[in-house]
């Protein structure tokens, strides 16, 4: 692959590689503990809860990178305790690129675990709990392991959403070659310049093989785990 891309095309495969691991890295347990409050609890507020969790599948992307930058610029109260603390700074780095497609793969990966934990059999974790399990005890002994077909399909879904980021990322984390520059952001610049379209179709193509790629092994990965009965496509 390294003589049929330039060192350029390249370094744009294996940022946006390393932003989207860890954009998931950082996006699952949080997606997780959110699925299954939603899952295994009612209180107050649980539907503003779970709308919040789901607005960036509907707010436009530019709006959700605008709240980042608000919110994580150096400025904002959260990018300003961060650089004072730790000396880290998100904005226009690729961290902020991470950050950025954690969010707008959160829902993505919450609504998989969810459904997931939502099919797991209360009677067995209340078995469990007759039986003298504490609730961590019956949690990691039976919810987890029965819902780990969605924490795959959640983690493989949420990786190629954030292979295909653009709008927050750009917004939040800017176009900055070889800094912040992934898969979307290299095709829409190759698409401002003339004589670029062999560049954009390599491009192109790579993140349609990357994003199917994740969603067949999502499937298997649900399809095995499920006796073949379970499906997330």
């Amino acid at each position: 692959m390294s003589e049929w891309l330039t060192p350029a095309e390249w370094g744009v495969v294996t940022l946006s590689l390393k932003v989207s691991l860890v954009a998931v890295a950082i996006t699952l347990p949080v997606s997780y503990a959110l699925a299954w409050v939603l899952a295994r609890r009612r209180f107050p507020g649980r539907i503003l809860l779970d709308a919040v969790v789901h607005l960036p599948l509907v707010v436009p992307p530019v709006v959700t990178g605008w709240i980042l930058l608000v919110l994580f610029g150096r400025n904002g109260p959260i990018g300003a305790w961060l650089e004072s603390q730790f000396g880290l700074v998100l904005v226009f780095r690729w961290s902020g690129a991470a950050l950025a497609a954690a969010v707008m793969a959160l829902p993505l990966m919450v609504r998989a675990m969810r459904l997931s934990i939502e099919a797991v059999d209360r009677r067995l974790v209340d078995a469990a709990r007759t039986l003298g399990a504490s609730p961590w005890r019956a949690f990691l002994s039976i919810t987890l392991p029965l819902s780990a077909p969605g924490i795959a399909a959640g983690a493989m879904l949420g990786f190629a959403r954030s292979l295909g980021e653009f709008g927050a990322t750009i917004t939040f984390a800017s176009n900055i070659a070889g800094q912040t520059r992934t898969l979307p952001l290299a095709i829409y610049s190759g698409l401002q310049l003339p004589g670029a379209e062999l560049q954009v179709a390599r491009l192109s193509l790579i993140s349609v093989v990357l994003s199917l790629a994740a969603l067949v092994i999502s499937e298997l990965l649900v399809r095995r785990s499920g006796g073949g009965r379970a499906h997330v496509l």
